[in-house]
């Protein structure tokens, strides 16, 4: 569970979601201990029925001070998200970073879709977050934004152990098997685990033997 800030989801390089970039120290301790107690509320009772004034009183500052850094609860949601997907992106450059052939590529991204799998369904905040972002059209282009990072991320790797591969083909494929990774993992998520076991290994199993394998 995350109760307290979470150095796994550190600050990114830019709060886009922030009102104002806090720049002196104190502000910056100010910006993580609003994050922890929002994170906290939404584990509690969801994102949707948490309020601004929750999270100020939770913190122990004025409405008015929570106002100065976020303008919404949407952008405390948008930064959280923009947290957790770039923590999600360093996993996964540190992982491909290793691949050197076809097989451990395949080895790499089985890998990671399990590691992503267990970690929503061990954080709450996260299965919130990546519910949410099918109502907030702020959130849909930040998904689609990571989908072709991640996406790139797995072409630029692909290229590295297979380059005779055709560029264009590879970077089309690298960034649908993003993005169908998360409409697959929100999926699995919201069905008994049973069968959500079975459908990340159902997802594994196609875009291995039709991508991946067929690179190989």
């Amino acid at each position: 569970m995350i109760g307290e800030a979470n150095p796994a989801i550190g600050s990114a390089e830019e709060e886009t979601s922030l009102r104002r970039t806090p720049s002196q120290k104190r502000s910056r301790e100010r910006v993580e201990h609003i994050l922890s107690r929002a994170i906290r509320l939404i584990e509690e009772k969801g994102s949707d029925a948490m309020r601004m004034s929750d999270v100020a009183a939770m913190a122990g500052i004025s409405i008015g001070s929570l106002y100065q850094y976020f303008p919404d609860k949407a952008a405390i949601v948008r930064t959280l998200a923009e947290r957790y997907n770039a923590a999600c992106r360093d996993c996964i450059a540190a992982e491909f970073a290793k691949v050197t052939t076809p097989a451990e590529l395949r080895s790499a991204f089985s890998a990671l879709f399990d590691t992503y799998y267990d970690m929503f369904l061990a954080e709450p905040v996260m299965r919130d977050i990546w519910s949410a972002m099918q109502a907030d059209k702020a959130l849909r282009k930040i998904e689609l934004a990571e989908s072709r990072l991640n996406g790139r991320l797995l072409a630029d790797t692909w290229m590295r152990v297979v380059p005779e591969a055709p560029r264009e083909k590879i970077e089309d494929a690298a960034f649908l098997m993003m993005h169908l990774g998360d409409c697959t993992m929100r999926l699995a998520v919201s069905v008994d685990r049973s069968e959500g076991d079975r459908i990340v290994k159902a997802y594994e199993h196609m875009i291995l033997r039709e991508f991946v394998a067929d690179a190989a």
